[in-house]
């Protein structure tokens, strides 16, 4: 018996992995921006530390929504 096998255009699992990460990792960052300026402006930082407390927020909710995305992402592999 000849074994036919599909021809499957899908992504890996690492590829769907990565992709849910650099998704999550940007709108974390979007969301970050949003609320770590929010955040500065009302508690009155102007300039540099503004800047850093910006910097900061963004890349940690960033990382969060990135690593839960893929996270999510590997189990639905």
């Amino acid at each position: 018996m000849a074994q036919h096998q599909a021809a499957t255009n899908q992504p890996s699992c690492w590829t769907k992995v990565k992709t849910g990460a650099f998704m999550g990792a940007a709108l974390g960052c979007g969301v970050g921006f949003m609320f770590g300026g929010f955040v500065g402006i009302r508690g009155g930082l102007r300039g540099k530390k503004l800047i850093n407390e910006l910097g900061s927020t963004m890349l940690q909710s960033g990382g969060t929504f990135g690593t839960f995305l893929a996270i999510g992402s590997a189990i639905r592999c």
